[in-house]
């Protein structure tokens, strides 16, 4: 198979320039019925992301020219695609980068190529539009499920995929406190190795994006919860 054909319906861009892992990881994902697009560095992936219809982005951060860092950032300029940054540094700093410049998700080499996959999955089901048309709304904040749309005073802001899904989560609960734990659960589905620090640097980007950073109120000890005023 072409690992640059059309893609039906949608698949994986692979980014990642050493072989033995882009091999092991097209392996996996194909025998999971994903088509991938395997491609080595961050240039071609802004190419090849025009291209094809993709559904998720599988990224590595040290890569030759464009580093992972900054081709998400590009990504981010323009698109919502879920992404899931690859590394060899498991420091926290690191991770919060690659979140602050839009990452769903963060994976530190070695990994097991099963867990990414189940990662991806869970990404995926996050990502796909409902199929029950539900409208949540708290204050002058509205969030539609299946359009996956967000909007402040009706004016329509742009989330990624784990800010949208955050943000639903808190509207679905208003008023209740959700603790660090819980939410890392229910929105990122998996063990993830940023902890909860993951859900700290995703609320605080949601407080940017909408302009409302009383909306979600910080519950000192507990987590957070959304409130009206």
């Amino acid at each position: 198979m072409d690992e640059r054909q059309v893609l039906a319906g949608g698949g994986v861009l692979l980014v990642e320039d050493e072989e033995s892992i882009g091999t092991l990881l097209r392996t996996y994902l194909g025998r999971d019925g994903y088509r991938v697009v395997w491609v080595r560095s961050g240039e071609e992936a802004l190419v090849e992301l025009t291209r094809h219809p993709i559904r998720i982005v599988v990224l590595d951060v040290a890569l030759p020219g464009l580093d992972g860092l900054e081709v998400c950032r590009r990504i981010r300029a323009h698109s919502t695609v879920p992404i899931v940054m690859l590394t060899a540094r498991d420091e926290e700093p690191d991770r919060v980068a690659g979140l602050e410049v839009g990452a769903d998700d963060y994976v530190t080499k070695p990994f097991s190529p099963r867990e990414l996959v189940a990662r991806i999955k869970a990404i995926l089901r996050r990502a796909e539009p409902k199929t029950v048309d539900t409208v949540l709304q708290l204050a002058d904040v509205i969030v539609d499920l299946e359009g996956r749309e967000a909007m402040v005073e009706g004016r329509e802001v742009v989330l990624t995929a784990k800010e949208f899904d955050l943000l639903a989560y808190f509207l679905e609960c208003p008023g209740i406190v959700l603790s660090r734990d819980r939410l890392l659960d229910r929105v990122w589905g998996v063990s993830y190795p940023g902890g909860t620090r993951t859900v700290d640097v995703h609320v605080g980007q949601l407080r940017r994006k909408l302009g409302r950073p009383q909306l979600i109120r910080t519950v000192r000890g507990a987590g957070y919860k959304a409130v009206e005023h």
